[in-house]
């Protein structure tokens, strides 16, 4: 529940901006974006092949208004909250770009149609598009979502949040640490003693920038024996400095609507991951809710809505969102100030091309430990912050992110191996679609249910939110509720928005149609099995008033 005290602070209360811990939550929240946004400069640059004037000159500047927008918004949501319940620690929701479907429009809508087209700018089109759709979504939606918040259980929300940050937060951070164990372990070590053990770096300097300046103490360190740990050089510097520059937005509303040439494709994921978007934020919410900081769910969603359509029709075609994290940043003392100050260290490095020179400067594996601890919070608040006889609807609801997560891997793994065995000539290129489809057949021999993996992990936010919905309240014996997510989650299979790969009816019978009547059956039976418990109740205690039993 919600720590607020509304209706008993002084209305002379003036919230104080900046606090110690501030800095903290600064130096570990701005590194969060600075790897993110790196990240997706490699994607533009190397993966679309994107020209740099593109890259640098329109869309960085336009993803930059997009978040001091955003993380200006939350600071001064947060600052209305604290001055309306005479808090002082209220923390403002962190948020940025939205990291999984920062892949999914670069692999799923940008990069099939610059390759089919020839055209990076046909690709950047379609991805403008796709972001337009996906904003209005998430603006009908934030007066939806408040009332699926009350009837969720928080253990499906914040359970189906814990598998995102188990699998696709922390998982990839960790890896990075232990392929250079030399920085990564001793910059994670440097940020568990002080944001878990409660130790106090000399001067009070923030625990991320100690690990940040380590790392890169031992990275360029170890080029005077020749090690290169990190990957940093001084040729790589002087080559980024190509980049550094001045550019401001321009409106891009023109490559937006030449876009919509591709609208058939682009649709396909635009609708289910514009839901999935609003029910991760719903999560998120929830998630800072049970930290103690009570924000309006409608807001929040119109707000990421409203600042991603502005960073579309300016040219950025990566949508915002709000950030899982906030307990971790509020724990380390993250107040009102570091989400301004993030949004201002966002303009100045998307408008002065800075990006590539602090990729040449700082490895980013001293980087990756701050974000494998968010992971880590985000996983134990589920456990945490519920009742302990929820554990299970808990496990339960990070199911589908493993599948999902395993699914990722497996692919990447095989497009990796068909791309170097044609590199090497051992393989025709109209071979490709038969020698992958063959080598999918085979996995099953060797152990791995592919199948399994792509069914279950399909829509794996939803997915794990009704499962975590259905554990829970059977775990409570309230039946009838439990069907009523089952049959949810029937419609929701039968048109492809949970279990399936493509939204759709499948030619009239579902997607996944086994699946949808899997959960149909359940749905009535758990259905029939609370309609016997009521009977029961009644006979026991006729003089029960008619209603349904209490929970």
């Amino acid at each position: 529940m919600s720590t607020s005290m509304t209706g008993t602070a002084k209305a002379d209360f003036k919230p104080v901006l900046w606090t110690p811990g501030d800095w903290n939550a600064f130096f570990g929240f701005g590194t969060n974006i600075l790897v993110n946004m790196l990240v997706l400069t490699g994607l533009l640059r190397f993966v679309l092949k994107m020209p740099d004037s593109l890259v640098f000159g329109r869309i960085l500047p336009a993803l930059g208004l997009m978040m001091c927008l955003s993380t200006f918004y939350y600071a001064w949501l947060a600052y209305r909250l604290a001055q309306k319940t005479g808090r002082s620690d209220v923390c403002a929701l962190p948020s940025g770009i939205s990291v999984p479907h920062m892949f999914i429009v670069t692999f799923v809508i940008m990069l099939p149609i610059t390759i089919k087209t020839g055209d990076p700018l046909k690709g950047w089109s379609a991805g403008l598009v796709w972001v337009f759709f996906q904003s209005f979504i998430l603006m009908i939606g934030g007066f939806i979502a408040p009332v699926i918040r009350r009837i969720t259980p928080r253990a499906a929300l914040l359970g189906t949040l814990a598998g995102v940050s188990v699998t696709f937060i922390s998982m990839r951070p960790a890896l990075e640490m232990y392929m250079t164990p030399q920085i990564g372990l001793v910059c994670f070590a440097i940020i568990l003693v002080s944001w878990f053990g409660g130790v106090k770096y000399p001067r009070g300097i923030p625990a991320g920038l100690v690990a940040i300046a380590v790392g890169m103490i031992i990275a360029w360190g170890s080029n005077l024996f020749g090690l290169g740990l990190g990957g940093l050089s001084i040729k790589g510097v002087g080559d980024a400095f190509a980049s550094f520059g001045f550019s401001v937005p321009i409106p891009a509303v023109g490559q937006v609507f030449s876009g919509f040439e591709f609208l058939g494709v682009i649709l396909v994921t635009a609708i289910p991951f514009g839901i999935y978007d609003l029910v991760e934020a719903m999560d998120n919410v929830e998630s800072a809710e049970a930290a103690g900081d009570e924000y309006p769910t409608t807001r929040v969603l119109t707000a990421d809505g409203i600042v991603s359509l502005i960073g579309c029709l300016m040219g950025n075609p990566f949508i915002n969102a709000v950030y899982i994290g906030h307990p971790g940043w509020k724990a380390m003392g993250g107040r009102i100030g570091y989400s301004a100050a993030t949004g201002i260290m966002v303009v100045l490095l998307s408008w002065f091309g800075i990006i590539s020179v602090l990729l040449a400067l700082v490895p980013v594996v001293a980087i990756s430990p701050i974000l494998l601890y968010i992971g880590m919070l985000i996983g134990a608040q589920a456990f945490q912050t519920t009742p302990v006889k929820h554990a299970p609807a808990i496990v339960l609801a990070l199911t589908p992110h493993l599948a999902a997560w395993a699914k990722l891997q497996i692919d990447t793994m095989l497009g990796s191996t068909m791309m170097a065995a044609q590199s090497v000539g051992g393989l025709a290129a109209d071979k490709v679609d038969a020698v992958k489809t063959a080598a999918i057949a085979a996995l099953p021999q060797q152990g791995v249910i592919y199948h399994g993996l792509e069914v279950m992990g399909g829509g794996s936010i939803l997915a794990g939110l009704i499962l975590g919905a259905i554990g829970v309240f059977i775990i409570e014996r309230d039946f009838t509720k439990a069907s009523a997510f089952a049959l949810t989650g029937a419609v929701l299979t039968y048109f492809g928005f949970m279990h399936g790969e493509a939204v759709g009816i499948g030619g009239g019978l579902g997607v996944t149609p086994a699946v949808a009547l899997a959960y149909a059956v359940v749905a009535a039976g758990l259905f029939a099995l609370g309609r016997v418990e009521t009977t029961a109740h009644y006979v026991a205690h006729p003089d029960t008033p008619m209603a349904a039993p209490a929970e």
